[in-house]
């Protein structure tokens, strides 16, 4: 009787020991039906010993027998997990694909034995598992798998860095008929029953994108630091913030072109809600490029599409949509000339879904401009700040039209003049 294998290493063919151990190729038999070893992991794999698998949590101490699983789907806590092992002194660990049941211990007073654990031994003689668990199997097919299986590598633990799993399994004959109550899924699994967090069976961890694609892979993640680097600092109002796709950027103009002058040529091609030609803030000179804002993002295209390299003033001038968003920045500026700009509308950044970022007790959005909105900012404390300087300044003021008394030597005669005058 024989199981196909289905892993992500290759497969594997089991064949199984019905007569001499039917009551563990019958409960492995039965798992195989309810799709219970799917997805399951390869939970220890130790060079030139073993594989073993068969836990669906991969932790070495899930899995039960399949008489233990039907009841517990039936709220039976009277079935034992395990089952009785079925050591037959004849079966040993000789050759290289032995397939044997993993034996539980018997903990905290439960009594120990088989449930859905089962092992794959890597290389032959392996006499130190003879008598301790129980042989059912043989592997017939797939041995090459079963040496991929043995160069995987693993930590200290026995845990593979990369999964190898039971994608499916084929039952290619099964003697034995079904217990009452067994009932076969409509379909396998589709998500391993554990959460690992190994690199998964169907991931190459070396694989390599062709040199455009890394290249712009590179770049993408390149940008995405540079805007979180100006959020940071304050020169983007959030990370993922797009360019207006209503805005044309026009640079190469004539110094003397003015704004009226590019809204009047730029006009035909719809609504303008704004033209502003960029100057030196100081010397007020032009910057010979300009923004220039539509109404409706078709009518920018037109002016990108037909205004390239037109002549304006003896110039050819260059379009382009701009890449600028301090359009959006309508909360904040970092120019120390205009300082905070405030808005009465409850979004920000140009986005009703966004609010800004509030700070201790009350923000300066709904102070206003002129209150700092300090945390132990009080009226009380304010006005009594206020006595208390004005009560200073009282002090100082009488303390200076006090005329300054004489010092008390300065009215004591001396002994000479005192004598002097006595003559």
């Amino acid at each position: 009787m024989s199981v196909l294998f289905e892993t992500s290493l290759g497969d594997i063919v089991v064949d199984l020991e019905v007569e001499l151990c039917p009551k563990s190729s019958e409960n492995f038999l039965k798992l195989c039906k309810l799709y219970y070893y799917n997805l399951n992991a390869f939970f220890n794999v130790s060079k030139d010993f073993l594989a073993q698998t068969g836990d669906p949590t991969a932790t070495g101490t899930g899995g039960e027998s399949v008489w233990s699983y039907m009841a517990s789907q039936g709220d039976d806590k009277s079935v034992p997990r395990y089952f009785a092992p079925e050591i037959v002194p004849k079966l040993k660990h000789t050759h290289k694909g032995t397939v044997s049941m993993a034996v539980a211990p018997s903990i905290d007073g439960d009594k120990g034995g088989c449930g859905s654990q089962f092992y794959i031994t890597l290389a032959d003689n392996i006499e130190y598992l003879d008598g301790k668990h129980a042989v059912f199997g043989h592997v017939v097919e797939g041995l090459e798998t079963l040496d991929r299986v043995n160069d995987v590598f693993a930590d200290q633990d026995g845990r593979p860095f990369k999964d190898v799993r039971i994608r499916h399994v084929v039952i290619l004959d099964d003697p034995f008929p079904d217990p009452a109550g067994l009932t076969k899924p409509p379909s396998s699994p589709t998500r391993p029953p554990d959460s690992s967090t190994r690199i998964a069976e169907d991931e190459d961890a070396l694989a390599t994108l062709p040199e455009e694609e890394e290249e712009r892979e590179r770049r993408r993640k390149a940008a995405v630091a540079s805007a979180l680097t100006l959020e940071m600092v304050g020169d983007l109002p959030f990370a993922n913030v797009r360019p207006p796709e209503n805005v044309l950027f026009v640079c190469k103009l004539n110094p003397v072109t003015r704004d009226e002058d590019l809204e009047l040529i730029f006009s035909r091609f719809g609504t303008i809600m704004s033209c502003q030609v960029i100057r030196d803030k100081r010397t007020g000179d032009s910057l010979q490029y300009a923004f220039i804002e539509f109404d409706k993002r078709e009518d920018a295209e037109q002016g990108y599409f037909k205004m390239q390299n037109v002549l304006v003033d003896d110039r050819r001038i260059w379009v382009d949509f701009s890449q600028s968003v301090a359009r959006l920045n309508t909360s904040w500026s970092n120019n120390p000339k205009l300082g905070a700009r405030w808005r009465e509308k409850g979004n920000f950044a140009g986005r009703d879904d966004l609010e800004e970022t509030r700070r201790y007790r009350g923000s300066p959005r709904e102070n206003g401009p002129g209150d700092y909105g300090m945390v132990f900012e009080t009226e009380v404390s304010s006005h009594r700040r206020k006595r208390e300087r004005s009560r200073y300044r009282d002090r100082s003021s009488e303390r200076r039209r006090r005329p300054r008394s004489p010092m008390p030597h300065q009215h004591r005669p001396s002994p000479d003049r005192r004598a002097r005058h006595d003559s």
